[in-house]
């Protein structure tokens, strides 16, 4: 079974993602230019996609999954 996404957030350098397990990732945002150059609406704009196994924000057209997230 994927790991999959439930809340994203920011913190001042990384991108932080809770997982359905209970995991939280974080990531720096300098792997994620135009998350890291965005605006800080541009980032809270974000949904789930394919049930959670990705994530997607229209305004800077970033889509990540969970699987390389925790890949690196």
């Amino acid at each position: 079974m994927a790991a999959t996404a439930v809340r994203v957030w920011f913190d001042e350098d990384c991108l932080c993602v809770a997982l359905a397990d209970g995991r939280t990732i974080c990531t720096p945002l300098e792997w994620f230019p135009r998350l890291r150059d965005a605006t800080p609406a541009q980032r809270a704009n974000w949904r789930l996609i394919a049930n959670g196994v990705g994530i997607n924000w229209p305004d800077v057209d970033e889509d990540l999954s969970v699987g390389g997230m925790l890949a690196g």
